[in-house]
Parts: structure tokens; sequence; C-alpha cells
């Protein structure tokens, strides 16, 4: 019998989904949006490190999006931008705003916002990559990291409480309409050196947690919730093959 072959257009169209799709020989990076409502990823390296994704990109609810990590060692931050809408041809977020863009390309967000940190392919000839959730910076939806296929030290961490329902009053976020979107750190809501671990509060000895913090920690013992925090994390986590960021897990 004659061997058939793939038309030549089909052909074409079978490598380019092949061309776009994620390499599963190396790790990527998943952002699942759980939550009811659509979210805005936004993604920022650190200094020196490329940008992911153009930065940003809008996520309807209960969908996700898988991208490669960088071969070479990579770290920054992802965080949800929230209530976001064009107006008189103008971007912008009620939480996690990055200068009124679609694509944050490399800006850091408004606080206050939840955020996943990343610290990729570091530990020499070993291949680790360590991760924890940061409410340093206030809060806007839960989330979690969720390693998949890792050995070693790789448990999911994060805070799955809904902390808009018990945020204090006084470190309240609210909409225009009047509901609350956020929940502020207490150097956000205050401004003051010692909230803040600045100038003679910057180091482990001086940074304390504040009741501010406490109220973050309690809910969500596994996140930092203060600049010098070290909730046994970040972890260390070897070659695994997936990272999942899932807001409102």
């Amino acid at each position: 019998m004659a061997k058939t072959s793939l038309p030549l257009a089909a052909s074409f169209l079978l490598l380019i989904s092949f061309s776009s799709a994620v390499d599963t020989s190396r790790l990527f990076l998943t952002v699942v949006n759980n939550c009811p409502f659509t979210v805005w990823p936004a993604i920022q390296p650190n200094a020196g490190h490329p940008i992911l994704e153009k930065g940003g990109f809008a996520l309807p609810q209960y969908t996700h999006r898988s991208f490669n990590a960088p071969t070479t060692h990579w770290s920054g931050r992802i965080w949800a931008r929230t209530g976001c809408a064009h107006y008189n041809g103008k971007f912008s977020c009620m939480t996690g705003d990055c200068g009124n863009r679609l694509e944050c390309n490399g800006l850091g967000g408004a606080p206050p916002a939840s955020l996943a940190q990343f610290d990729l392919h570091h530990g020499g000839h070993h291949d680790f990559s360590s991760y924890g959730v940061s409410l340093v910076d206030g809060y806007n939806v839960p989330m979690t990291v969720t390693p998949h296929e890792g050995h070693g030290v790789c448990p999911v961490v994060g805070c799955r409480e809904d902390l808009i329902k018990t945020c204090p009053a006084h470190l309240q976020v609210r909409s225009h309409s009047g509901h609350v979107v956020a929940c502020k750190s207490g150097c956000e809501a205050f401004h003051t050196d010692e909230l803040c671990c600045r100038g003679h509060y910057n180091s482990p000895n001086t940074c304390k947690a504040s009741s501010h913090s406490l109220f973050f920690k309690h809910a969500c013992p596994s996140s930092f919730t203060f600049a010098h925090d070290s909730p046994s994390l970040m972890h260390d986590c070897s070659s695994p093959r997936e990272l999942k960021v899932i807001f409102c897990h």
C-alpha cells in the first residue's frame, strides 16, 4: 500500500501548532485564573532579566495561559490586576496597575497586590527553582504557587483566604462604588519608616512584625508579610516541570 502524506497546507498548519506550543522538555510557567471574573496577570522581571509575555495580558475567568520559562537564570514576580478597563482611551486597573498599560513591559504594579516571587534555575550545577507568595505589598486576590514533578522541597504555598471580607477598615481600599477591592499593608496605609522597614528599621534586627502584618500572617502563615519576614521560604525545588500561579485557588 502506498504511504499517504499530509497535504502541504495541513503540514504547514501542523508545523505552526507544534512551534507555538509550550516546549514540554523545559520548565514552563502557567498562570491560572480560577476567579469568577477576568484578571490581568502582570509579570515583572528583576533587573537584568528578560520580560516574559510582554509583561501582561488579559485572562478570562476559569482559563489559563502557559509559556516557557527562560533556560537561563531568571527572577521576578507575577501578580493579578483587577477591575481593569479602557475609559476615554486610557487603560487602568483598580488594583495592581502598571502605569496604565495592558502590557507592563517591565514596570512594577501599584500596591496593594498579592505577589508570587520566583528565582528560577539557580544553584550552580543544580537546577533549582525557588518561589513564594508575598503580602508585603498588601493583598488583592487569593493566590498560590503550585509546582509539578519537582524533587526536594516543593510545597504548594500561598494565601487561599479571601481577605477582602476580613480586611480591617483602616487597611481597606474601596472602589468608586464603595466595594472593598484590596487590603493595604501597614506600610502603604501609614508610610512610617518602622512599618516600611526603612532607614534605621531596614535590617532583620530592627524590622519586626506589626499588628498589621500579623493580620496577614495569621490568615496566611506561609506568606511573606513584612520586609524581613522569613516563613521558611523561598523553597528550593529541584527541576520542576511546571510552576502554576493560581489566582483564587
